[in-house]
C-alpha cells in the first residue's frame, strides 16, 4: 500500500492541525493504520492507531488532545491534533501494517512545528 501524508505546518501552542494520509487501498480492516512521530534526536514513537472495526489507541502524551479517524470511502486516515504543545513538534509519519504478512509501509512524513 502506498501512503501520502499531508497537513503539517507551523502553529502556535494551543492551536490545532489535522493531518491526512491518503492510502492506495480501502481495505483498512485488514491493516494496522497509525501515526508515528519523530522529534529531533529522539526515537520514532507511536502516537495513535486504528485497527479492524475501528478500535483506536493513543500514546499517553496525546490522549484527550489527538483523535485518529478514517474515511474508508476516501481511503484516508486523519489525525486531528488539538491543544498542541511545543513538545508535539516532530515529523509525523503515517504507516500501514498488513495483518496477513506483517508487511509495513510508511508515508513520506509531514513536519509539525508548534511554537511557544
Amino acid at each position: 500500500v502506498q501512503l501520502q501524508a499531508s497537513g503539517g505546518g507551523l502553529v502556535q501552542a494551543g492551536g490545532s492541525l489535522r493531518l491526512s494520509c491518503a492510502a492506495s487501498t480501502s481495505a483498512f480492516t485488514t491493516y494496522f493504520m497509525g501515526w508515528f512521530r519523530q522529534a529531533p534526536g529522539k526515537q520514532r514513537e507511536l502516537v495513535a492507531s486504528i485497527v479492524g472495526g475501528g478500535s483506536t489507541n493513543y500514546a499517553d502524551s496525546v490522549k484527550g488532545r489527538f483523535t485518529i479517524s478514517r474515511d474508508i470511502r476516501k481511503k484516508t486516515i486523519y489525525l486531528q491534533m488539538n491543544s498542541l504543545k511545543p513538545e508535539d513538534t516532530a515529523v509525523y509519519y503515517c504507516t500501514a501494517r498488513r495483518f496477513s504478512d506483517d508487511s509495513r509501509n510508511w508515508g513520506q512524513g509531514t513536519l509539525v512545528t508548534v511554537s511557544s
